[in-house]
């Protein structure tokens, strides 16, 4: 079962805008709160990472300052080999006691010569002198000695290796006098390099106490429980506020979940944070900044140490003032939103009214409703307003509409006025309607005038087919009349004389009377043979005054527009239509003329084929009489030939019987006209005793050698053979070792043709008494 609120527009109004207000409402003053409040951690802790930075860079910029003084030295030092140790040894001397007056932090101040660099005579790698300056009782002192004559120290060794500007590890004085207390100090050091080789080194030791000093005085004001330590490259605290811890590593106390060591962290020289339990055990957020010292690879590092209570402190407070500042909103919103809902939901409820009214189709012009808020409601009681008006102005406009009255003036009530724009779209589409209706009835009368006209010039067409001349005077005559023209004339092609094409006039007709004219136009003169010969329609207007008796061939008055037509099928020209009249003549006209012309060339093309066809049944006529004359005189040869060929058939009946009684007592061979052996009896094979493989297909001349003069002379005998005249000649040949004695005789056999198609070779032996 589903349950359904009843509440009117106001009573929603208020439900949901209040209670979409306070949810709304809540989540952003949780949501901005809390953001808040890790705003304020975000915002203490960049404070805390600033003020670490800047305790950081002043530190560095006093170790620099006394570094970039040891550096300044060193690089001086580089010219000694300009002048001889006597010069330069004295000179830097008093270079050191003005810098080391200079900088009263220095605790010592001094240098380191190799002797195998500055002392040609020295001969060993080992060795080196030293100056040193420093203050016993406020008194300055300097002293040189020479050291290292058994080997280099531990710590030098490796500064000789680096050869590069060092900040050296933590140490407690080690050149403190007697009756001075110890002091945590570091060394700063610079080589002298010359040509990229070590010639020595300046250094200073330098006290940590002030910056002990500076370390303990660094405090947050807006952090109470801030303090600061000093760290060095290998992670030994220089400075803390417990000064039992100096010199002592930084990770017995500070400890961090991150995956890195602290150590590590140094060694990558950049800032960094950690989360650490403090000296109370208290949760402490400790950054660290960098120091970086002159050219040197080993940061050192200032950290500073804030509880996390009292970075939260801030934010925490914020975050109590939101939440009331939240609740207190929530009342005066909810307030708000009951005032606002009620000043909208109640013009609301009158519009209401209004458009049910207008719902059921009432437009009464006393529907009003007048609001005066001033804002929005006001204007959509105006707009209602407006749009009964304009809905009264609709309807009267849609009843003159629904009158036929097409032309009844409207006016949209603005560029928007979807509903006017449709009224008015609908007047235009009754009116486009109207206007093409109008124009299809012109359409169909266009077609029922032409289709009517080709009807009734088919009919003209089949009644006179078999007559050219009548055919033309109908035609023209009607087609003048049909267009509602003033004269016409038809020209048909003549091919006939001279072998040269010409137009003659057949028919012309105008103001209603038949015109008998006998014209001629050659083919491609004028209008007509321009016509003619492009086979495209010619319509002319505005004419000359005398154009149509100079060019068209037709007499009488002098004519608006002029119409020359081709009859053509299929790009073949029969001949010319020319219709002159006072009027224009429309496209269709021009068009239905066209189709005339056309029906006309057809109708020609068929009365000229039936007038081929009686002249080729008379050729035809005349030619089967003589086919039947000549047909006696080949019947009469046939006999002839009849009579010969039984002549031959018995001559070739005579022929076989006299070669079948020759088979048996002659030696035969049958060649071909080219000479090779076609066939050869049983006598030649026994007399030569040769198979009748080893014979068949050999050549008439194979095994015989022919001089020059023999070829051709066997020549000229083969080619009497192929012209058909019989051969004989006399043969030897040795069978059995005994000689033997032919005559052969050579017989062309003919065929029908009288072709020799075969020769005969007969041999027969010649005995002793023949001989």
């Amino acid at each position: 079962m589903k349950f359904k609120l009843n509440l009117n527009l106001k009573s929603k109004m208020q439900l949901y805008l209040i209670t979409i207000s306070v949810i709304i409402y809540v989540a952003a003053i949780g949501y901005i709160s809390f953001n808040a409040k890790n705003s304020a951690y975000k915002n203490s802790v960049d404070l805390v990472n600033a003020e670490a930075g800047k305790y950081a860079h002043k530190i560095q910029s006093d170790l620099n300052e006394y570094m970039a003084v040891v550096r300044t030295l060193s690089k001086a030092f580089s010219v000694y080999k300009d002048m001889p140790r006597e010069q330069w040894d004295p000179l830097f001397i008093k270079m050191y006691d003005r810098v080391y007056r200079d900088n009263p932090d220095f605790y010592k101040l001094w240098d380191s010569w190799e002797l195998s660099k500055i002392d040609s005579s020295w001969d060993q790698s080992i060795g080196r002198i030293s100056n040193e300056f420093g203050r016993v009782d406020g008194a300055i002192y300097n002293k040189q000695e020479i050291r290292s004559l058994d080997g280099d120290s531990e710590v030098y060794a490796n500064i000789k290796s680096q050869a590069r500007e060092m900040i050296l590890p933590l140490y407690f004085d080690l050149f403190t006098e007697e009756n001075q207390d110890a002091e945590l100090m570091t060394s700063l050091v610079s080589p002298i390099m010359i040509d990229n080789q070590f010639h020595g080194m300046v250094g200073v030791d330098l006290i940590l106490k002030q910056f002990q000093q500076m370390v303990e005085n660094i405090k947050i004001e807006q952090f109470p429980g801030t303090y600061a330590f000093l760290l060095s490259y290998e992670g030994m605290y220089a400075g803390h506020p417990k000064t039992e811890w100096l010199n002592q590593p930084a990770t017995f106390n500070l400890k961090s979940d991150e995956e890195f060591s602290i150590t590590d962290r140094i060694k990558k020289g950049e800032s960094f944070s950690i989360i650490t339990k403090g000296q109370n055990n208290d949760t402490q957020f400790v950054a660290f900044a960098p120091i970086a010292i002159g050219r040197t690879n080993t940061p050192w590092f200032l950290g500073v140490s804030v509880p996390i209570n009292s970075i939260m402190a801030q934010a925490d407070r914020n975050f109590m003032i939101s939440i009331i500042v939240g609740i207190i909103g929530i009342f005066i919103l909810s307030l708000a939103i009951y005032i606002i809902t009620k000043n909208i939901s109640d013009p609301i409820q009158k519009i209401t009214e209004l458009l049910k009214k207008l719902s059921k189709g009432q437009t009464d012009i006393k529907m009003q409703l007048n609001v005066n808020s001033g804002d929005e409601i006001e204007e959509m009681a105006d707009s209602l307003k407006t749009s009964i008006l304009s809905l009264n102005e609709k309807t009267e406009f849609a009843n003159h509409i629904g009158k036929g009255e097409l032309d009844y003036d409207f006016k949209l009530s603005s560029d928007e006025d979807e509903l006017g724009k449709a009224l008015i779209n609908m007047r235009n589409s009754l009116q486009k309607a109207r206007e093409e209706e109008e124009k299809r009835k012109i359409e169909d009368q266009k077609r029922r005038w032409v289709n009517e006209g080709l009807a009734k010039f088919a009919d003209i067409l089949r009644a006179n087919n078999d007559n050219l001349e009548r055919l033309g005077h109908d035609i023209i005559k009607n087609l003048v009349y049909y267009l509602d023209a003033c004269q016409g004339g038809l020209f048909l092609l003549n091919e006939e004389e001279d072998n040269k094409k010409y137009l003659d006039l057949i028919s012309a007709f105008a103001y209603d009377r038949e015109k008998y004219f006998e014209k001629r136009i050659e083919y491609g003169d004028g209008i007509v043979g321009s016509c003619a010969i492009e086979k495209e329609t010619i319509y002319m207007t505005d004419l000359p005054q005398d154009y149509i008796e100079i060019t068209s061939g037709l007499g009488g008055s002098n004519p608006d527009s002029l119409l020359v037509v081709p009859l053509k099928i299929e790009d073949q020209v029969y001949g010319v239509i020319e219709i002159a009249s006072f009027n224009k003549f429309e496209n269709y006209q021009i068009e239905f003329v066209e189709k005339v012309a056309q029906n006309i060339a057809s109708t020609i093309q068929s009365v000229k084929v039936s007038i081929q066809t009686n002249e080729l049944l008379e050729k035809s006529q005349q030619q089967s009489e003589e086919m039947a004359a000549q047909e006696e005189e080949m019947r009469q040869n046939m006999e002839e030939l009849q009579a010969t060929q039984e002549e031959a058939a018995r001559k070739g009946t005579e022929m076989e019987s006299l070669i079948n009684a020759l088979e048996n007592s002659s030696c035969i061979v049958e060649y071909n006209p080219e000479g090779f052996i076609t066939k050869v009896n049983d006598n030649y094979l026994n007399l030569l005793n040769l198979s009748r493989a080893e014979v068949m297909g050999t050549h008439h001349s194979d095994k015989m050698d022919f001089t020059d003069k023999q070829k051709e002379e066997y020549n000229k005998f083969w080619n009497d053979l192929k012209r058909g005249v019989t051969k004989k000649e006399k043969s030897k040949f040795i069978v059995n070792d005994k000689e033997l004695i032919f005559i052969e005789v050579y017989t062309p056999i003919m065929n029908d043709e009288g072709k020799v198609e075969r020769i005969l070779k007969i041999s027969n032996e010649i005995s002793e008494f023949d001989k």
